[in-house]
């Protein structure tokens, strides 16, 4: 029965993966530039993705394992769930968590370094008179990334040799058996703790602007898009004013010719609304074709015609996941302020709290689904991917930049590959530091100990489990400061929640950071989000002219009236012919 159990937690896990590999391939090809796809870039970025999000997803495998040990109805270990078992589950986890660390890591620092110095050697013209070959392209990149190989080396050599805190192993406060199991780290895991806690806390500061606007602008993005005329429509509508517009340009200069004079100036101030007129017209047409996914990769025209079938609901989704949003600030504020005012050892120990005091929804919601396997998985997998794509929103809103500078622009079908590597690098920082805002802050004892329990009863006779049977006011959820022998017993913590915390402990400045960035997050969320109730804010100065005239014109397409007719048409591709043989758009005829 066990052995059924576990492997049925890593088979839903496995088929997570795979999602997550689809998932991280359509991000990819509908961001990157197709005229500049390249397939290194393209590889990485799809792999380097898929690895973040499977580690992020290990939390729930990781809770359901240690909590599959236990009889929460009972508050009893289950009697397959020896100490030798537990303890190769929990091996077993290690293993695979380091792994997935350690491969984020050196993606993050080495290969897509790697990869971004290799594309930036291509030299088209070079190559075909043949003084560039594949060998001058590998030497060359790899000249550049001996720097952050050398960063690596450094900062694993750091974190080998640096000593414990002084202060945790001196405090009172952490002779928990708890806490003093996250103090025995052998130099090799230290150092990882050290390499990963640094990436984190990088990762916060992104965390913060990027997810924290992010979240509250995903919301609105879907609320604004759902325009009433299918791309399909727009095209041929566009195309037919175009050739109107030409046309009567030529009839201007024909008259033109034979005059000496030239236009009169009605004639002339017509012309120039004409030019002006086509200009728009054009833009309208490239972006038709843009929306409707012409000359695009077939996964991205997929994606378009998903979207159409979906339009629909963008609004409902789009308050669904407001809602959504409102209720992870409000989890998180409310842990937040727990740890701040409650905490064990405060800054001593990253503010680790024994147990929650204040009802905190999100956290309540986790700890009840996770009763029933996989239903906390799914919904868990929902939270990340809403997390990661709140991130993707921020990141394409904001821009990648330099201060007030801006480096690279994230568009849709408009991203350079440069661009695609940074971000690429960007996200997977910021997965790790939404890594920690789950298990810490959003929802602290699921990510903990799950639904596990103990019975807080003596037991009748030594070497006997304590009997809660016929006496459920004594079945008590474990927590980092039960100090029950019962529930050194009982209460198997989670690889991750142990790995976190025992970082934040070895090294409390990495947990002081990551701790009071989330007041620094909730107040980003808060201000956007305030922001976005009266109007959207312009944060690329730079391209504030273009996004005003496609603005404009997507303003067109933003009308409330007749939205499943487009969506039907953005699905099949196709615009309604009358009995004339012109288009006709919403009773519009052309």
């Amino acid at each position: 029965m066990a052995l059924i159990q576990t492997s049925l937690i890593w088979v839903a896990y496995a088929v997570a993966v795979v999602l997550l590999l689809v998932i991280a391939a359509v991000f990819v090809f509908i961001y990157q530039a197709p005229r500049d796809r390249a397939a290194s870039v393209t590889t990485v970025c799809i792999f380097t993705m898929s690895a973040l999000l499977a580690t992020v997803l290990l939390i729930p495998v990781d809770i359901a394992l240690v909590s599959s040990t236990s009889n929460s109805s009972e508050g009893r270990k289950k009697d397959w769930a020896t100490p030798n078992h537990v303890d190769d589950i929990v091996h077993t986890l290690k293993i695979v968590y380091y792994t997935l660390y350690s491969l984020d890591a050196l993606l993050c620092l080495i290969v897509i370094p790697f990869t971004y110095f290799y594309y930036e050697e291509y030299d088209e013209d070079a190559t075909e008179v043949g003084e560039q070959t594949l060998g001058s392209r590998l030497w060359g990149a790899f000249k550049y990334t001996i720097a952050f190989i050398v960063l690596v080396v450094a900062i694993f050599l750091i974190g080998f040799f640096v000593p414990f805190a002084k202060k945790a192993k001196g405090d009172s406060r952490l002779d928990l058996d708890y806490f003093k199991h996250l103090l025995q780290q052998n130099h090799g895991e230290r150092a990882l703790s050290f390499a990963l806690g640094l990436l984190m806390t990088i990762g916060t500061l992104l965390y913060v602007l990027y997810t924290g606007a992010g979240l509250a602008l995903l919301p609105v993005a879907l609320i604004k898009s759902a325009p009433s005329i299918s791309a399909p429509s727009l095209a041929a509508n566009t195309a037919s004013q175009l050739e109107q517009n030409r046309e009567r340009q030529r009839q201007l200069d024909g008259r033109n010719e034979g005059r000496d004079g030239g236009l009169d100036s009605r004639d002339r101030r017509e012309l120039k609304a004409l030019i002006r007129e086509e200009r728009t017209l054009i833009r309208r047409e490239r972006l038709a074709a843009e929306s409707s996914g012409e000359d695009r990769h077939w996964l991205v025209k997929s994606w378009i015609k998903v979207e159409a079938v979906f339009r629909p609901l963008k609004l409902i989704g789009g308050l669904l996941f407001m809602l959504l949003a409102l209720l992870v600030f409000t989890s998180m504020l409310i842990t937040a302020i727990d740890k701040a005012k409650n905490s064990v050892c405060k800054a001593h120990c990253g503010y680790i709290l024994g147990y929650l005091n204040i009802f905190q929804p999100v956290n309540y919601i986790f700890v009840k689904a996770s009763k029933v396997f996989p239903v906390d998985y799914i919904l868990f997998l929902l939270l990340v991917l809403f997390l990661f794509s709140s991130s993707v929103v921020g990141i394409a809103t904001v821009g990648i930049r330099f201060l007030w500078l801006t480096v690279f622009k994230i568009r849709k079908g408009h991203t350079s590959p440069q661009a695609l590597l940074v971000a690429t690098v960007m996200l997977t920082l910021i997965v790790l530091a939404i890594n920690y805002s789950v298990a810490m802050i959003v929802a602290p004892q699921y990510a903990t100990f799950g639904h596990q329990t103990f019975c807080d009863r003596p037991a009748r006779h030594p070497g006997e489990q304590p009997d809660c049977t016929h006496h459920h006011r004594a079945i008590k959820p474990c927590t980092e400061l039960s100090d029950n022998p019962v529930a050194k017993d009982v209460c198997t913590p989670t690889v991750l929640s142990s790995f976190i915390n025992g970082v934040t402990i070895d090294f409390p400045f990495f947990g002081v950071i990551l701790f009071w960035s989330q007041f620094a997050f909730l107040g980003v969320y808060i201000t956007v989000f305030l922001t976005t109730l009266f109007r959207t804010p312009k944060l690329d100065e730079d391209q504030l002219d273009r996004d005003l005239e496609e603005d404009e014109e997507e303003g067109l397409l933003a009308s409330t009236g007749r939205r499943f007719g487009a969506t039907w048409q953005d699905i099949t591709g196709r615009t309604r012919k009358n009995n004339y043989g012109s288009t006709e758009t919403n009773g519009e005829r052309s």
